[in-house]
């Protein structure tokens, strides 16, 4: 396999190289392991859904609590993310995650056995820091050991394991209710179904714990430290033949004089930050400002409002689940071929098309003797159908394409930092979404609530056009 890009700039060439079937394949196996914190990260953020009735009532919830039980765990997102750039770039990319997994297993753990919305919340919290944490270095990892031919494809790794933690979460938890006859009903040794569907992840934690005992250091990281015989040793196992020059252009684009900080943010003898960052924070705020976690998240809440049961609701965030993994690996086929940008755009314009039908359909629909909303057989087949095209439009752009833009937009010097920041901007935009949500729901209802996310999917358009360049085939080392 060719490694050499653009012709045009020499930080952006390498020597051509064959990549070996091994060399290849081990790639693949220490991306994949990088990748299981996105799958604990899509995980933990998509069990809570079909949870959320049976938290409130064990823990007597009103709306707003309901709703902070649900966001609580993006408060510590946002902080994970933004320490784990720091920690990262100090003690490495390695032992950050082996602490990243340790607090998931800590987190899902606890929630299972609190008694309270005070102790959950503590837990949640917990489990957000892992979250965050891995939200930021399985993009960083990956990007820094893929070579840049394939590096789109393994980058969309992260968003794959994400949307498989997803689906496995609302699996687990339908297997979980329909076994026990609902999420409040007593399981395994008695205790309350909803308990079970958290502990569940202690299986996914302990198998990232093992997995990276036996993944390498990111090697810019160590040439960052200093260590270039250990870095030229992992650079040997992942391209043979180009280790050398890999090594001499990661000790070019740091330049040498100081470590990666976060005074690398700024420019340089300016208080501004660099614009770069400006586009990685808008990039993370539009994804979430769609409103895709309100599907993920209060997805059985959702279509309970729109006239569906317990069962039935579930059975769709199961369909949901599936349809988001299609739409990844669609991402997975074209993102090396087509570019990120396209993908990008062409996700824009779906999600504002199908959210703009949604929000069409329910403010058209009526309420019933409840005065919960009634869709009719024909309007609720439609929604369910402009439902899974947008997350078809965002699985196939917007969910795994922002992941791998963060992972390469950003140099050398600041990848960590600044992925930090972004990430952490992302959290706090889908705290904000997470939060509203009940009230959007209670106040303005459904369709008041789509029709703000169909706008933030219209804004992105233009914003794409403008500030998004094209990153396929380019070497870190350009950027």
């Amino acid at each position: 396999m060719t490694t050499q890009v653009s012709s045009d700039n020499t930080a952006d060439t390498l020597p051509a190289t064959e990549d070996s079937p091994s060399s290849v394949l081990y790639v693949l196996f220490i991306s994949s392991v990088a990748a299981i914190g996105g799958f604990l990260f899509g995980f933990d953020s998509g069990v809570i859904n079909g949870t959320v009735t049976a938290l409130g009532n064990a823990f007597n919830s009103n709306d707003v609590t309901t709703g902070f039980n649900v966001a609580s765990v993006l408060l510590g997102c946002a902080i994970g993310a933004l320490m784990a750039g720091p920690l990262s770039d100090r003690f490495g990319r390695k032992p950050v995650m082996m602490l990243t997994a340790i607090i998931f297993a800590v987190s899902a753990f606890g929630s299972g056995i609190s008694a309270s919305s005070a102790e959950f919340i503590f837990y949640r919290l917990l489990g957000g820091l892992g979250i965050g944490a891995a939200s930021v270095l399985a993009p960083a990892y990956i990007a820094e050991v893929a070579p840049p031919a394939i590096r789109g494809r393994l980058a969309t790794l992260q968003q794959l394991a994400i949307v498989l933690g997803l689906f496995v979460a609302f699996l687990s938890n339908y297997l979980i209710a329909v076994t026990a006859g609902g999420a409040e009903a007593s399981f395994l040794l008695e205790l309350p179904a909803w308990r079970w569907m958290f502990w569940v992840e202690l299986i996914p934690s302990l198998l990232f714990l093992a997995g990276i005992i036996f993944i390498p250091e990111s090697p810019r990281y160590l040439i960052a430290q200093g260590k270039t015989e250990q870095a030229k040793g992992i650079f040997k196992r992942i391209s043979k033949g180009a280790e050398n020059n890999q090594i001499a252009q990661v000790e070019q684009s740091l330049r040498g004089d100081h470590k990666p900080g976060l005074k690398d943010l700024f420019l340089e003898g300016q208080k501004k930050i660099h614009p770069i960052i400006w586009v990685g924070i808008a990039l993370s705020v539009f994804q979430q400002f769609v409103g895709i976690n309100v599907v993920f998240y209060y997805g059985a809440e959702l279509w309970q409002a729109a006239g569906f049961d317990e069962s039935q609701s579930l059975f769709i965030n199961v369909l949901t689940g599936t349809t988001n993994i299609i739409s990844t690996f669609i991402a997975i086929a074209l993102i090396d071929k087509i570019g990120r940008k396209p993908l990008l755009l062409i996700g824009s314009l779906g999600m504002f098309v199908s959210l703009a039908a949604l929000t069409y359909i329910f403010g058209a629909s009526g309420f019933d003797q409840a005065g919960k909303l009634a869709l009719s057989e024909d309007m609720g087949t439609l929604a369910l159908i402009m439902a899974n095209l947008f997350v078809v439009f965002f699985g196939l752009s917007w969910g795994p394409v922002v992941w791998v833009l963060l992972g390469e937009i950003f140099n050398n010097r600041i990848r960590g930092a600044a992925l930090a920041v972004a990430a952490g901007a992302q959290w706090l935009a889908n705290f904000a979404i997470t939060m509203t949500f009940p009230i959007l729901l209670g106040s303005v209802g459904l369709s008041g609530a789509y029709g703000l996310y169909a706008l933030s999917a219209f804004i992105s358009i233009f914003f794409v056009v403008k500030y998004i360049k094209e990153t396929r085939g380019k070497s870190l080392e350009a950027m």
